[in-house]
């Protein structure tokens, strides 16, 4: 029986599980959303398509499912475009579905086309960052369209893709039996593994070493194998360090947990690893800023350090470091069987009280540096202050969306993440306005969870309209907004090398400058408090979870920058010789 596009679509959308949609409407995707009313589905309607990008984003990440976005042609695929980009970085599942120009406008310059280069072509827009963009030129080629997005979704390293669809596709009426065919396409491909004899020559390789150190990425989060990792962490006492990206892939309150390395690193964390005679990497690019711009003396000495790296993407293995042995393979998989191998060969474990004493010393250490400032009641506050509040008040698996700046490396610096997967941030792409839609994303995932968005001011002003969202669907988010009146981080950059602060201060006149977001959320409709002195930070947190409401703290913040001993090349770049940092801006 033939059959409307738009309607089969949904359907096979409410057949995948496909529970939310996020976007935002326009006269290419009316046609799919007069069907969408209908079903199961709730579409989440946004004011800005990088909102719905970043909800998507969040959602995928705390669901651990592919999400879906719903954009227009021309403006509001462009404005999708810094959301999906930043899923793309950071390989986190998407399809996007996006209408295009009627198809037989081609080559007449239809309204909102992109088309300097070639007709037609809006969806290679999208190339340099989806894993593919398809432009469907015939209806009765969408359904097998529409599963190979899916499927390159979420295999191998996930990342995003995007479905072009010319308007008129939409209204075509097909077979239904066209579509029906996807359902006898296997949805759970297995994944590759390790064999026997490669994971004998690991641990043995481990077991040889003095001074081994495991490095966790993002990778093992996003393959859910942090119980497998936990368990071979365990049995083997091996100190874990981990990128900003594997954050709370085994708890910060675990005895063998280092903590992050690179710039935000600190000195002893990075000595760990860079004196470490074998690495064992998993599911981790090395990026700049964690490998401290791949420069030996600071974070990372190798070859002299041996390299083992298991991830699923071959490109990885020895991009930035070579290795000694490298292994293709899904991180859950392959740690199922190390663990197996492991007790086979080394059934009572290794014990190793020294690193857990020099660890619990230093973790001891770095608290006593920052008591001063986690419990000052200066004001505008401490942003020690802010996170240590935080974390004394969230339940232990709240789920945390951070931004970018002091709230993304402090956090990845001093705020304990005892959920695996419970951190939310962007990694890859470093977009500012990711952490507070993002949060609402997570939240829909994730009902049952506090869910807290720690946001700047910078960041958290790039899509207030999010409020909207929040309100209409009754998203019970709580967004911290860090507010230093800056975009503080790069200010304080600015202000060590330069000696000013042109462009990222925000001044009306001399005066230093920011909205009131407490009453700017009001007028949403939203709860908000505009924090006045730091002792009412904490009651009026409690108060926002105790609401279930989506409720904004505006908090003003002293202007300092996260401490660090670690390394950045660009600040060579900067002030070549000079070993010069950031600068506090008063």
């Amino acid at each position: 029986m033939k059959r409307l596009v738009s309607n089969l679509l949904v359907e096979y959308l409410e057949d995948r599980g496909v529970e939310h949609i996020f976007g935002l409407c326009g006269h290419t995707n009316i046609a799919f959303l007069s069907q969408l009313e209908k079903s199961s589905i709730n579409f989440v309607n946004v004011r800005h398509e990088q909102i719905a990008a970043h909800m998507a984003d969040g959602y995928a990440r705390a669901k651990k499912e592919t999400s879906v976005v719903l954009s227009h042609l021309g403006p509001g695929l462009t404005n999708a475009a810094t959301g999906v980009a930043n899923a793309a970085l950071d390989n986190i599942p998407m399809v996007v579905i996006a209408g295009d120009v009627p198809s037989h406008y081609y080559g007449k310059h239809p309204h909102q086309e992109v088309n300097y280069h070639a007709d037609g072509s809006q969806y290679e827009i999208y190339r340099p960052f989806v894993k593919r963009a398809w432009r469907v030129d015939r209806p009765d080629l969408f359904p097998e369209i529409i599963e190979k997005a899916f499927q390159l979704a979420e295999s191998g390293k996930p990342g995003p893709v995007l479905v072009s669809v010319p308007m008129d596709m939409f209204s075509k009426e097909i077979d239904d039996t066209l579509f029906e065919k996807t359902k006898h396409h296997t949805r759970s491909i297995a994944k590759p593994s390790i064999n026997e004899e490669k994971a004998k020559e690991i641990i043995l390789s481990l077991l040889e070493a003095k001074s081994p150190v495991i490095y966790a990425g993002g990778g093992v989060i996003l393959a859910d194998a942090a119980e497998e990792l936990l368990e071979f962490v365990n049995h083997f006492d091996i100190p874990v360090a981990h990128t900003l990206m594997g954050k709370g892939v085994i708890p910060d309150d675990n005895e063998l947990v280092l903590g992050m390395t690179g710039f935000w690193g600190t000195k002893f964390i990075n000595e760990k690893t860079r004196t470490a005679d074998q690495i064992f990497a998993l599911g981790t690019q090395f990026a700049e800023a964690d490998s401290s711009s791949w420069e030996p003396e600071y974070t990372f000495n190798i070859p002299d350090t041996k390299l083992i790296q298991i991830d699923i993407d071959p490109n990885e293995i020895g991009r930035n470091y070579p290795v000694e042995i490298g292994v293709v393979a899904d991180l859950k998989e392959a740690l199922t069987v190390l663990n197996r191998v492991a007790k086979e060969i080394a059934p009572d474990g290794v014990s190793n009280s020294k690193i857990k004493e020099e660890i619990k010393n230093y973790r001891k250490e770095f608290t006593q540096s920052n008591l001063e400032a986690s419990e000052s009641n200066s004001y505008p506050l401490s942003p020690q202050r802010i996170l240590a509040d935080v974390r004394s008040v969230i339940p232990r698996d709240a789920y945390i969306t951070t931004d970018v700046g002091w709230n993304k490396n402090g956090v990845g610096q001093q705020f304990p993440i005892y959920e695996p997967g419970s951190i939310l941030t962007p990694g890859g792409y470093a977009t500012m306005g990711f952490g507070a839609p993002a949060a609402m994303g997570a939240k829909i995932a994730k009902k049952d969870k506090v869910v807290i968005s720690l946001v700047g001011d910078g960041g958290f002003g790039q899509n207030p309209a999010l409020l909207a969202t929040a309100v209409e669907e009754n998203i019970p988010v709580i967004w911290i907004v860090m507010n230093n009146s800056s975009y503080g981080t790069i200010a304080g950059l600015e202000k060590a090398h330069f000696d000013t602060t042109y462009g990222t201060v925000f001044k009306r006149g001399e005066d230093t400058y920011s909205p009131n977001y407490a009453e700017i959320a009001k007028g949403y409709g939203v709860e908000a408090v505009k924090i006045q002195s730091a002792d009412e930070f904490k009651p009026a947190l409690e108060q926002a979870i105790a609401s279930n409401r989506p409720f904004v703290l505006d908090v003003p913040m002293v202007n300092n920058p996260v401490p660090t001993d670690g390394h950045w090349n660009i600040m060579d770049i900067y002030s070549p010789g000079k070993k010069v940092h950031h600068e506090s801006v008063q």
